[in-house]
C-alpha cells in the first residue's frame, strides 16, 4: 500500500513540488497512451488496467491541483497549480478526441469481460463519444480549443470570487441585535464607523441578527456583487463556449449535454422537475410570505416588499417571538471546537469509523489531518481546513485528493470551509455536517479496483444526497445533546432542539424557493444565453420566488456552482428528495446500528459501481419516491 500523499514541509518547496508532482503523474498519462495505442496484443482486460493507471494519475494531479489553487496562502503557488490543473484538463480532454487511443477500445471485445469490467468499458466508450472522438478532424480540433477555454474561464470565475472579498464601513449603531461577541471583534475605527466584509463570519450573522435594515441591506448588495464586474465579461464567454461545443457534440444545448450521464436523464426534465417544485411549494410560501412581509413591517411599517437582505432576519426574529427560539442562545452551545469534536464522534459511531489524529505537513497551520480507521486498518486520510484567510476557498466544499485504489492507495480528502474560531450558529452546524457528509462518503466508498468508479464519482444529481442526509444528524436532540454545550459546560436542551426542530418547518417552502431561483437561474443562462445577464438574472430570481432580489445588483457573477454545476443546480432539491426518502429507512432512530451498516454497505461503499437508482433501491427495498420529501415540504 502506497504511503499517503506527503506535501513539503518548507515554504520555498512549494513552487517545485506542483511543478514536479504535475511532471511526474503526465508523464504517467503519456506512458499510458503510448503503450496502448503500440501494443495491438493487448487483452481487453489489459486495456482497461491500462487505462485506469491513467485514471489514477490524473485524479491524483487534478485533486491536488484544484485543492492547492484554492488554499495555499501564496498567490504564486495557487497560480501555478492553477496552470497545472488547466493542462490536466487539457490532456484528459485531448485523450477523448484521439482517435488511435479510441481504437484500442473500440476494437476490444466486452464478452471477455466481468461486469464491472464491461461498465467500465462502456463508460470510457461514452466518454469518448461525449469527447467528440467521431468528428472530423477540424471539429475536433475546435471541440478541444471549447475545452481548454472553458477550464481557462472557470478557473478565471473562480479565482475572482475567491480574491473578489468586499468590505463595508457603517456606524457603530449599526450593529444592533448583533451578538456581543461579534460587536467586540469589531471595533470602531477613528471615523467612529465599524468595517464589516463579505467573508462567511460577518455576512451570516448581520443578516441573521441585525435589526439596522440598512446594515443588512448594505452588506448583503456587496455580497451579491462579489467579484463584479470582473465575472460579467467570463460568464459571458463560458456561457457562449458550452453552447458551441455542446452543438458540435451534437445536442441542443448544454443541458442536454451534461444531463446525459445524469439521473434525470435530459435537459427537457429539469424545467419539468423545477415546475414539479413550484407546485409542491406555492400555496405554503405564499402563506409563509405574508407572515414574513407582516413581522418585516414592525421593523419598517413602509416597505411594500421582502428582499433577500431581509430573509434571514425576520425568519430568525418570527422563529424567537412565535417559536420561543432564539438564535444567539442556540449558539451558545456550539463553540467550533465542541462542534468539530462532536461531529467527529457522532460520524464515529454512526459509520463504525474512528479518526486518529496524524502530524503531517500541509499548506497552511490551520489544517488538521486524522487518518480515518476501522477496527485497526487504516481507511483513509482527511485534512480539515476550516477557517477563513485571504486567497483561500470562500464557501464550504469537500476535495477529493487522492482516489482510493484497492490495494494499491488509500483514499484522501479534504474540507474546505469558512467558520468562526469562536460561536458556530446553527446554520454552520448544519453545514459542517453537510460537508462531512461528502468527505466520509469519498473516503468510504476508496476501496474500489477502478479510479473510474472510486469515492464520489457518481452520478452528479445523486452526489448530493449521503450530505443532505447527514443533515439530520444536525437536528436530533439525542446527537446534539452528545456534544453541544454551553460556556457552563450544560448540554443543549433537548426541549429547546424540539422548539428548533418545530420553528424550522417555518419559511422552509420558502427555502425552497429560493433553491428553485438558483436552480432556474443555472439552466436558463446555460439556455437561453440572455445578452442582458443582470437583467434576466434579476427577472428570474423574481419570478420564482415571493421573496425579492436586491435590484441592481449581479449575484450571478459571484454565483460559483456556475461552473462546476453548470445549467444543473437543480441537482440540490433532486437529491434531496432521494435524501428525504433514505431518511424514512431509519424510522425515527438516527443512531440505528442495522440501518447505519446497510446504508453504509449498499451506499457508501459501493461508490459508482452501480447505477445511483441501483444503489437506493437497494438500501429501501424500492425505487425512491417523493411522498417523504412533499411531507416534509409540508413541515409533517
Amino acid at each position: 500500500m502506497r504511503e499517503p500523499l506527503q506535501f513539503p514541509e518548507a515554504a520555498d518547496a512549494w513552487l517545485p513540488f506542483v511543478t514536479a508532482f504535475a511532471a511526474d503523474r503526465t508523464a504517467v498519462v503519456s506512458d499510458v497512451d503510448w503503450r496502448l495505442v503500440q501494443d495491438a496484443s493487448l487483452a481487453p482486460i489489459e486495456r482497461l488496467e491500462l487505462w485506469n493507471e491513467a485514471d489514477i494519475a490524473l485524479g491524483e494531479l487534478l485533486g491536488a491541483a484544484y485543492l492547492i489553487s484554492e488554499s495555499h496562502p501564496d498567490a504564486a503557488v495557487r497560480e501555478a497549480a492553477e496552470s497545472a490543473a488547466q493542462e490536466a484538463e487539457a490532456l484528459a480532454a485531448a485523450r477523448l478526441l484521439n482517435p488511435d487511443l479510441w481504437a484500442v477500445f473500440a476494437a476490444a471485445d466486452a464478452a471477455a469481460l466481468d461486469p464491472l469490467e464491461q461498465r467500465l468499458l462502456s463508460h470510457i466508450r461514452r466518454d469518448f463519444r461525449r469527447g467528440g472522438v467521431d468528428l472530423d478532424a477540424e471539429t475536433r480540433e475546435r471541440v478541444r480549443s471549447l475545452v481548454e477555454r472553458d477550464t481557462a474561464l472557470s478557473l478565471a470565475f473562480s479565482r475572482n470570487i475567491r480574491d473578489g472579498r468586499r468590505e463595508i464601513r457603517v456606524p457603530a449603531e449599526g450593529l444592533a441585535g448583533l451578538p456581543q461577541d461579534f460587536i467586540d471583534a469589531h471595533p470602531v475605527d477613528e471615523d467612529g464607523l465599524v468595517t464589516l466584509t463579505t467573508e462567511y463570519t460577518d455576512l451570516m450573522p448581520v443578516r441573521e441578527y441585525a435589526r439596522v435594515r440598512e446594515t443588512r441591506l448594505a452588506l448583503v448588495a456587496a455580497y451579491n456583487d462579489l467579484a463584479w464586474p470582473d465575472n460579467e465579461s467570463v460568464l459571458a464567454e463560458l456561457l457562449e463556449v458550452r453552447a458551441e461545443r455542446a452543438r458540435l457534440l451534437g445536442y441542443a444545448d448544454w443541458a442536454e449535454y451534461e444531463t446525459e450521464t445524469r439521473m434525470i436523464g435530459s435537459g427537457a426534465a429539469i424545467p419539468a422537475f423545477l415546475e414539479r417544485l413550484d407546485i409542491a411549494s406555492d400555496l405554503a410560501s405564499s402563506a409563509e410570505y405574508d407572515r414574513v412581509l407582516a413581522r418585516l413591517r414592525q421593523d419598517a411599517p413602509d416597505v411594500d416588499e421582502v428582499t433577500i437582505a431581509d430573509f434571514w432576519y425576520v425568519l430568525g426574529a418570527i422563529k424567537r417571538e412565535e417559536y420561543d427560539v432564539d438564535a444567539q442562545l442556540v449558539r451558545s452551545y456550539f463553540p467550533f471546537e465542541r462542534v468539530r469534536d462532536g461531529i467527529l464522534d457522532v460520524t464515529g459511531r454512526l459509520l463504525d469509523i474512528e479518526y486518529v489524529p496524524v502530524a503531517a505537513p500541509t499548506w497552511h497551520p490551520d489544517v488538521a489531518s486524522y487518518d480515518v480507521v476501522r477496527g485497526g486498518t487504516a481507511l483513509g486520510r482527511i485534512h480539515l481546513d476550516l477557517h477563513p484567510r485571504p486567497g483561500k476557498y470562500s464557501h464550504a466544499a469537500c476535495f477529493p485528493l487522492v482516489p482510493g485504489i484497492k490495494g494499491r492507495q488509500l483514499p484522501e480528502a479534504v474540507l474546505l470551509c469558512n467558520f468562526s474560531r469562536g460561536l458556530l450558529e446553527h446554520d454552520e452546524v448544519v453545514t459542517f455536517f453537510h460537508e462531512f457528509g461528502h468527505l466520509v462518503h469519498d473516503i468510504l466508498a476508496g476501496g474500489q479496483r477502478w479510479a473510474r468508479f472510486t469515492g464520489i464519482q457518481t452520478e452528479w444529481d445523486f452526489v448530493e444526497a449521503p450530505s443532505q442526509l447527514l443533515e439530520e444528524w444536525a437536528w436530533d436532540a439525542g446527537v446534539l445533546g452528545s456534544f453541544a454545550a454551553n460556556a457552563a459546560g450544560e448540554p443543549i436542551p433537548a426541549d429547546l432542539v424540539a422548539r428548533m426542530r418545530t420553528a424550522d418547518a417555518f419559511g422552509r417552502a420558502l427555502e425552497v424557493r429560493r433553491q428553485l431561483g438558483h436552480a432556474t437561474v443555472s439552466y436558463r443562462l446555460h439556455v437561453d444565453r440572455p445578452g442582458d445577464l443582470q437583467g434576466a438574472t434579476e427577472r428570474l430570481y423574481a419570478s420564482t420566488s415571493p421573496v425579492q432580489p436586491l435590484r441592481g445588483v449581479h449575484p450571478y457573477a459571484g454565483f460559483g456552482h456556475l461552473t462546476g454545476y453548470g445549467a444543473c443546480y437543480y441537482t440540490y432539491q433532486w437529491s434531496l428528495v432521494i435524501a428525504r426518502d433514505l431518511l424514512s429507512a431509519f424510522d425515527g432512530d438516527l443512531m440505528n446500528p442495522d440501518a447505519a451498516a446497510r446504508y453504509r454497505t449498499e451506499v457508501l461503499e459501493r461508490g459508482g459501481t452501480r447505477d445511483a437508482r441501483e444503489l437506493v433501491e437497494a438500501f429501501l427495498g424500492r425505487p425512491f419516491a417523493f411522498d417523504a420529501y412533499r411531507a416534509w415540504l409540508a413541515g409533517e
